[in-house]
């Protein structure tokens, strides 16, 4: 499950910064931001599954970049291959409303038919997972087996990152709502503020 809940993070992080080929000119953004009051909570029914059982991020604010310092637990009941859906809801408070921000470039409020392709794209299969996954044993790729997973307190390193424009300061609300052949299999809403410095530049980005 651990895996899987890391894929909403990619969403919000790993993601922004992949670079994607168009034929056109478009605005971006240089990023650096603060994350204040990360919290998390499952928001699955009784019966789901796959369940995160601990998260810990430190410090608060988070900076990007920066380092980051987590750990994190979760289980699951059943077998998680593919084809994995994620639903993602991404929200973000505005004059006291939670306004849904749409889907643009793979980024807000989309939806992934299979984040076993996505972690394929990202971690090419035959690759060593990346640390601290190798370290401790833990799969990166599907299927993920039914079990308990956890995450023993882990270094990182958050990289600048090349964001949309539109993702300003506010307060934010994302909830991913995992899924495999209609069956809902578990979910997890995160809520968070961002303050960031932004650079906005005309990239050419070519094939």
């Amino acid at each position: 499950m651990k895996n899987c809940i890391a894929v909403i993070t990619l969403c919000l992080v790993s993601a922004m910064h992949v670079k994607r080929v168009v034929d056109c000119e478009k605005t971006h953004t240089t990023y650096s931001a603060k994350i204040f009051g990360f919290s998390w909570e499952n928001c699955g029914k009784p019966e789901d599954p796959a369940v995160l059982k601990t998260l810990v991020l430190s410090p608060d604010p988070i900076t990007i970049p920066g380092d980051l310092t987590a750990s994190a637990s979760g289980s699951t009941t059943v077998e998680l291959a593919s084809p994995l859906a994620v639903n993602v809801t991404l929200e973000k408070e505005v004059a006291g409303f939670w306004i849904k921000v749409p889907c643009v470039d793979e980024i807000g409020s989309c939806q992934y038919t299979d984040v076993c392709n996505l972690l394929n794209l990202l971690i090419p299969p035959g690759q060593d997972c990346p640390e601290p996954l190798h370290t401790y044993g833990m799969p990166c790729h599907c299927p993920f087996k039914a079990g308990v997973y956890t995450l023993p307190e882990s270094g990182f390193y958050l990289p600048d990152m090349d964001l949309p424009y539109w993702l300003t300061n506010g307060h934010y609300k994302v909830q991913g709502v995992f899924g495999s052949m209609e069956k809902e299999l578990g979910c997890l809403k995160i809520t968070f503020a961002v303050h960031s410095n932004t650079n906005h530049c005309l990239c050419l980005v070519r094939h």
